[in-house]
């Protein structure tokens, strides 16, 4: 009697070992302890994001075609030239346009007007007779955008040879100063210029001293300067 009492205590101990255990946390594979919260800032929503960023962003606006500065009541247009025509509240009458090799453009609704060898005041009396058969009292402005029909061009021993607008009267002088000035090696004393079959020679170190100015002439389009 006594040794079954025994085996059924023992048999109650070592349940209630058992049911202790296993409330008990793992020792060898602990949990990994929570991340630390993080500190949030004040709320921002995607739409608050956007407008902050387009704070900071630069603005850029839509620029307007400049005009080259050429007086449109003594300039002669001339073919390869850009001129910019505008016809008020007419926007597909309106724009940018390039004078062709033959000398014309050409508009909507009016199809090909004679450009080159018109002032850009002159064209714009001719659009404007033109428009009132299609546009009652047209205001109309027309404008040079790029001068490319009037050149001139410096070759030899400068900085910067090449071809160079003639947009505003230029004299030998200004348009050597244009190509960057003299190599080391230039010959500035027997500078010529190339003009419809004539040589005409040019002394830069007399005309830097005053010294027969003269020789300090209007640039023609069409002009070389070779500089040796």
């Amino acid at each position: 009697m006594r040794a079954a009492v025994r085996r059924v205590t023992a048999f109650l101990w070592i349940g209630l070992a058992g049911l202790v255990f296993a409330q008990q946390p793992a020792r060898n594979n602990p949990e990994p302890p929570e991340p630390p919260a993080k500190e949030l800032g004040p709320a921002t929503s995607p739409t608050a994001d956007k407008a902050a960023d387009a704070v900071k962003a630069p603005v850029t606006l839509p620029r307007e075609p400049t005009a080259a500065p050429v007086d449109p009541k003594t300039y002669v247009v001339g073919p390869e030239d850009i001129l910019l025509i505008r016809v008020w509240r007419e926007g597909e009458l309106s724009g940018a346009v390039q004078v062709r090799p033959d000398g014309k453009i050409t508009m909507p609704l009016l199809g090909e007007l004679q450009a080159a060898g018109q002032t850009p005041e002159q064209l714009k009396a001719e659009v404007v007779e033109k428009l009132t058969e299609f546009v009652n009292k047209p205001e109309v402005m027309v404008q040079v955008q790029s001068v490319q029909s009037r050149r001139y061009y410096i070759t030899g021993e400068v900085n910067r040879p090449g071809a160079f607008t003639l947009v505003v009267p230029t004299n030998v002088l200004e348009a050597l100063t244009n190509a960057g000035g003299f190599r080391e090696f230039a010959n500035t004393k027997k500078i010529s210029i190339l003009r419809k079959g004539k040589i005409i020679k040019f002394n830069y170190n007399e005309v830097v001293k005053a010294k027969n100015l003269q020789q300090n002439i209007p640039i023609e389009s069409g002009d070389y300067i070779v500089v040796p």
